[in-house]
């Protein structure tokens, strides 16, 4: 059976060697303002979403939530976006690893393009929670 002071000591020494890992650990939310999808087969972006704060350069993203509301019925693409590569979403709102290990503190944003044959649409609710390390 472990001593206390054993314990303390191996529980100390676990925390200093894991302490970097979570310490730097965090999220953020951005939202983007409602945009109209007019023009069939023609892209339209959103504005740019990013952390309200610095982040160290080193963050990475580890994970990416979605969220945005068009009216239902309506064939909408859509993609979320990094400057490195864009992925595409099945879902108005969502989650996804596909984004991992891409710098956290660049900006992203939401595009949508409208099927040909579709009426125009706004989308509204635009926002992304990202996970970073």
């Amino acid at each position: 059976m472990m001593s206390t002071t054993r314990l303390v000591v191996v529980l100390a020494l676990l925390m200093l060697t894991t302490w970097p890992a979570w310490a730097a650990s965090g999220s953020w939310v951005a939202s983007a303002p409602s945009l109209r999808v007019a023009v069939p087969e023609r892209e339209v972006g959103s504005q740019a979403m990013s952390a309200t704060s610095s982040l160290p350069a080193q963050s990475r993203i580890t994970s990416v939530r979605w969220r945005f509301d068009a009216p239902p019925g309506h064939p909408l693409r859509a993609w979320l976006c990094h400057p490195v590569r864009c992925i595409p979403l099945s879902s108005a709102s969502g989650h996804s690893l596909a984004l991992a290990d891409l710098p956290a503190s660049m900006p992203l944003n939401f595009r949508f393009r409208l099927p040909r044959g579709t009426r125009p649409l706004e989308v509204k609710g635009l926002q992304v929670i990202v996970d970073y390390r």
